[in-house]
């Protein structure tokens, strides 16, 4: 739960002290500029105040590492949803309204997270997990965000160091096997969800595991 909160106000953090030119810089997401990925993290927020308040009764079907489905290719930018997410972006017009909707919903999502019952059920996709593992899961989706977010603006603060740890470690899990000890928990994310190709040297350290990767979360 903590790091869950950690991650979240990083990020946002982060989002708040970009300047307006920031905005149309590429993000690491393929096919979107930084306020196409700030609008999806407005969507997220969305989500998570959605799911917080969608009590679920049976047993759980997923956890924090099995909530995640892995596809088989990258995304473009042209799926519909990821298209919708441009358009919703240029219509904010001013990169300020966006900051100040982020701030505004991703506060709320915040103080849920923070009142929540780590041990309560809460379905979501189809799935049911707890609340706990719910957030869980999400410090990979904020600390992934995160980086996609300074991709291009190598000034502005990175990620948590906990939240890249836990996050290598959930991927590590969703790979079933650890990256090599000498990637920083940076490049195992980078690499192993296909943010960054691999140089010749880290394929040879890789082994098996590049025959896995990319890791396509969704």
């Amino acid at each position: 739960m903590d790091l869950f909160s950690h991650s979240w106000t990083a990020l946002r953090a982060a989002v708040a002290g970009l300047r307006d030119q920031d905005f149309e810089r590429p993000s690491g997401c393929s096919g979107w500029l930084v306020r196409d990925l700030v609008c999806h993290l407005v969507i997220d927020a969305q989500d998570v105040l959605i799911t917080l308040v969608t009590p679920a009764d049976g047993e759980p079907t997923v956890d924090a590492v099995t909530y995640w489905s892995v596809g088989d290719r990258a995304p473009t930018g042209d799926d519909p949803l990821d298209a919708l997410i441009v358009r919703l972006a240029a219509a904010y017009q001013e990169p300020g309204l966006l900051t100040f909707h982020l701030d505004d919903v991703g506060s709320a999502a915040g103080r849920a997270a923070e009142l929540a019952d780590p041990g309560a059920r809460v379905a979501t996709q189809d799935q049911v997990l707890t609340v706990g593992d719910y957030l869980t899961a999400y410090v990979l989706e904020w600390t992934l965000h995160h980086l996609d977010l300074i991709a291009h603006l190598p000034d502005v603060a990175g990620p948590p160091a906990e939240g890249l740890a836990r996050s290598r470690t959930m991927l590590e899990a969703i790979a079933g096997a650890p990256f090599p000890a000498s990637f920083s928990d940076t490049d195992a994310l980078l690499i192993g969800t296909g943010r960054r190709a691999p140089t010749d040297g880290e394929v040879s350290e890789l082994g098996r595991l590049v025959e896995k990767l990319p890791l396509v979360l969704g």
